[in-house]
């Protein structure tokens, strides 16, 4: 039987609804599990034949991250554990999207479009989150995989940036890690130990932080590392999946979202907590003061205290590397004020989506990306990384440079360079906070956030808004940003921006102020320009209670 035989064979058990119509949007496929077993083999097709094409290790994590428990989803990692190849995608719609009898058609147009090697021996790691449905639907990628006579490893249940560790570790043999969970393990923790050798006279309170695990995932993963950890941080854990729902009134989103405590913890005033996401590779953090106002620390918050201990390391250590922190158009005007005017960091403004960000972090020697909604590592340039070692090595033992030198060597262990990852920047800043002996409420007060709203608005056709200026600025429909820039003027530190939704019909509108009253009147009236000009489906919005 030949593998086109096997594959139509295989695909049989694995049919597509007719008519169905998928996306693969910023971070692969996501909708209701049911309609995506089809989608699983044929994504164990593609991650084959990537395989082939880099004749190297590829990567099919089974998650639907922050969304609902009865969703799933799937996205594809790249060799050195970065995001799948943007015409890959384009692939993985076109195949995820083929009728039935098509498929093989579908198939074969990738081979030659991208004239694969067919012969050439493929290798795909598969991951899962602790969706009921992953079980299934990752299985349907190991059949997608063996039909095309791939060979495949099964982490089984394992956070999507641990995936992504992986991969990297088996395509560099080894240099960044060993490719396993206990390797992952083994290498953050003891750089946190390390790390956290440096921080003078940490009282057991300040090695305390409270973590909401989304009941998902990352809660499992926490529970197996904390043994590594030689009480050098201690974690009580809330939402670890023994009753909750998956990200149901809990977790990362919820919390930025919401702007309130997850369900199902319990907190006590000035408490240090995080959230995850549902497969840990968002982390915020927050707190409640003593008056019972909640205080969250956003991604923003996270790439401007992980950015000023770099700097202030570099600086000691006498190093000339280039450090710059990526944001997006949706971080808050204070943190970019703060970055630019008091810590003379070099700021950049990228499109929506993670892997713009990191992107436009390889560009720099040290590149710190954070999305607000907490999502984001720091990136090390070969030269950076070399340069450190050399001077963790060479520099004399006493002195303040060696410190500092030692101190960037730890720190680059404990980052998952990949992709942002709960766990890693979880240990990170756990490490910064005790090393400059900050408390969280020390950390808060760096800068205040502006007050800010988020709103969506239902449109007809979200292909009617074009935007440019890293989505800052509107392009169509005509009138829209004049309109826009207008009603900004109305307001004290005001700025708003709009763009499209990547995935339905909606677009989505930001508004910042000097007071929330003022933040939530301009979101206000934004979204009732966006609805008049852009074709606004259903009722007018409402002013905001």
């Amino acid at each position: 039987m030949t593998q086109f035989e096997e594959v139509s064979k295989q695909s049989s058990l694995h049919p597509k609804p007719v008519g169905l119509v998928l996306q693969y949007g910023t971070a692969g496929f996501r909708t209701n599990a049911k309609h995506l077993d089809h989608v699983m083999f044929r994504m164990g097709l593609l991650a084959t034949l990537r395989s082939k094409k880099t004749e190297a290790t590829i990567a099919v994590m089974v998650t639907a991250s922050h969304n609902p428990e009865e969703d799933n989803g799937v996205k594809l990692i790249d060799p050195m554990g970065e995001m799948v190849a943007l015409t890959w995608e384009g692939y993985a719609t076109q195949l995820a999207n083929a009728e039935q009898d098509d498929l093989l058609t579908a198939l074969k147009d990738v081979i030659k479009k991208e004239a694969i090697n067919m012969s050439q021996e493929a290798t795909v790691f598969v991951g899962k989150d602790t969706r009921s449905s992953s079980a299934s639907l990752a299985q349907a990628v190991l059949d997608g995989v063996s039909a095309l006579g791939g060979h495949s490893k099964d982490y089984g249940l394992v956070t999507t940036p641990q995936l992504h560790y992986m991969v990297r570790c088996q395509n560099t043999q080894g240099k960044y890690g060993e490719a396993t969970v206990e390797g992952y393990y083994n290498k953050l923790c003891q750089a946190f130990i390390q790390l956290t050798k440096n921080a003078s006279n940490c009282t057991d309170d300040q090695k305390h932080l409270s973590v909401d695990g989304a009941n998902g995932i990352g809660a499992l993963k926490v529970r197996e590392m904390e043994s590594h950890l030689k009480k050098e941080l201690h974690l009580s854990l809330f939402n670890d999946g023994s009753e909750g729902k998956l990200n149901h009134q809990c977790g990362a989103d919820f919390v930025k979202v919401q702007q309130k405590p997850p369900t199902g913890m319990k907190m006590n005033p000035g408490e240090r907590c995080c959230s995850f996401d549902g497969d840990a590779d968002r982390i915020i953090y927050y707190f409640t003061d003593s008056d019972g106002k909640f205080h969250l620390l956003d991604g923003d918050k996270i790439a401007t205290l992980i950015s000023t201990f770099l700097k202030e390391l570099l600086k000691q250590a006498h190093l000339d590397l280039k450090i710059a922190v990526v944001q997006t158009a949706y971080a808050n005007g204070s943190s970019t004020h703060y970055l630019e005017n008091t810590m003379k960091v070099i700021v950049r403004c990228t499109k929506t989506g993670v892997k713009h960000l990191h992107h436009a972090a390889q560009d720099y020697d040290i590149g710190v990306y954070f999305e607000s909604n907490g999502h984001g590592t720091v990136l090390f340039s070969g030269e950076a990384e070399e340069k450190i070692q050399q001077l963790a090595e060479n520099a004399s033992t006493d002195d303040e440079t060696k410190r500092a030198a030692l101190l960037l060597q730890n720190t680059i262990n404990i980052i998952n360079q990949t992709v942002g990852d709960a766990i890693s920047d979880m240990l990170l800043i756990e490490a910064i906070l005790a090393i400059k002996g900050m408390t969280v409420q020390q950390w808060d007060t760096i800068y205040s956030d502006l007050p800010n709203r988020q709103l969506k608005v239902k449109v007809s056709d979200r292909r009617m808004i074009d935007t440019a200026d890293a989505e800052r600025r509107a392009v169509s429909p005509a009138g829209l940003q004049e309109a826009i820039d207008t009603l900004v003027k109305k307001h004290r530190q005001a700025r708003s921006f709009v763009r499209p939704s990547g995935t339905e019909d909606i677009v989505r509108v930001y508004a910042e102020a000097e007071t929330q009253e003022s933040a939530d009147a301009l979101a206000h009236e934004v979204s009732l320009t966006v609805y008049r000009l852009a074709g606004g489906v259903g009722d007018e919005p409402k002013p905001l209670q």
